[in-house]
């Protein structure tokens, strides 16, 4: 077995940290984003609630893209330069959505009541808006940005797909930091936003190693296939598991955290296996980790502002979710 030496460590290192930004922002970005899109169906008072639940983290969660993206462009600049080519359109509409949701998050605040409810609608559109373009970039960048008609077809499943998860994702935050009506509703939400979630988890899977072969060459050989099928084993359980207790008392009580904790899980296994799809590639079938990086010199300047800037951010990020754990009260402002 040869070991590697520190300067080709590094790429791995700087793979990993950009692969947990990004886990991170999806997980945590991803409850608010689905929370906004459930706006639509709360009455006046319950949006009020919603967005309570989610004041005091959402901006801080979006840290964890502009982390991710970083580590993209300082550390694979060659990288970078490929992703932000092919994606320019997506992440142009990404900005927007994510600007709108910021501006109106503001606004509604201050607004007369007459013009609250058009906030509001924009608070539901940038968050549609950003979940659908995420969604898009995520296909486009798993399929390597192949050319024809089944990689812009595979972009658009997972367009639809991940939205549907952020809203599942909203529903179970809302459990957890809700109670009464709002809470029952938000079990209703995450109910009807099971089936096409894992309806659509489905298919991309199917569709995944049709559309990369690369990705099926992984996963359907022996004796990796029988080590790998514990990924979507467990994810079956722990979906097959929300789903029951989203149908139980329990979940109206102590149990209310438990769905958006299985739902998590079902996250990280999905990036588990992700991960182990794409690597050693950055770009997959183009770029691996080593081709892209920057220069050993570059990255171990780089990595000491990371290990100044990844525990300040993981220390406030822990920090803000203890002092504003347990259930969210009604909005008020000084």
């Amino acid at each position: 077995m040869t070991w590697m030496s520190f300067d080709e460590t590094l790429p791995v290192i700087f793979m990993a940290l950009m692969g947990l930004a990004m886990l991170a922002y999806v997980l945590s970005d991803g409850y608010d984003l689905g929370v906004g899109m459930l706006m639509q169906r709360a009455t006046p008072e319950q949006k009020d609630l919603m967005v309570a639940s989610i004041g005091p983290f959402w901006d801080a969660n979006e840290t964890w893209l502009v982390l991710g993206v970083g580590l993209l462009l300082v550390a694979f600049p060659k990288a970078h330069g490929v992703v932000l080519t092919e994606l320019y359109l997506p992440v142009a509409l990404m900005l927007i959505g994510l600007i709108l949701r910021g501006v109106a998050f503001d606004f509604r605040v201050k607004a007369q009541a007459v013009r609250k409810p058009l906030w509001d609608r924009a608070f539901v559109v940038g968050s549609t808006l950003a979940a659908v373009a995420q969604g898009w970039m995520l296909g486009r960048y798993v399929s390597g940005f192949g050319s024809g008609w089944n990689y812009p077809l595979f972009a658009a499943a997972i367009a639809l797909a991940l939205p549907m998860a952020y809203v599942l994702l909203g529903a179970c935050w809302l459990v957890m930091k809700t109670e009464g009506e709002l809470q029952q509703r938000a079990l209703g939400w995450a109910q009807k936003a099971w089936w096409p979630m894992v309806g659509g988890l489905l298919l991309v899977s199917m569709a995944t190693p049709w559309i990369s072969a690369t990705v099926r060459q992984r996963w359907f050989v022996l004796p990796e296939l029988i080590a790998l099928s514990a990924i979507p084993l467990m994810t079956g359980v722990a979906l097959i598991a929300l789903r029951a207790l989203l149908a139980t008392r329990a979940v109206r009580g102590p149990l209310c955290g438990l769905p958006f904790v299985l739902l998590i899980v079902v996250f990280v296994l999905g990036f588990l296996g992700l991960a182990y799809s794409l690597y050693p590639y950055v770009v997959i079938d183009r770029l691996t980790i080593w081709q892209a990086a920057s220069s050993p010199a570059a990255l171990k300047v780089i990595l000491v502002g990371t290990c100044i800037s990844v525990p300040a951010i993981v220390g406030y990020t822990v920090f803000s979710y203890r002092v504003f754990a347990g259930k969210t009260r009604e909005l008020t402002y000084a």
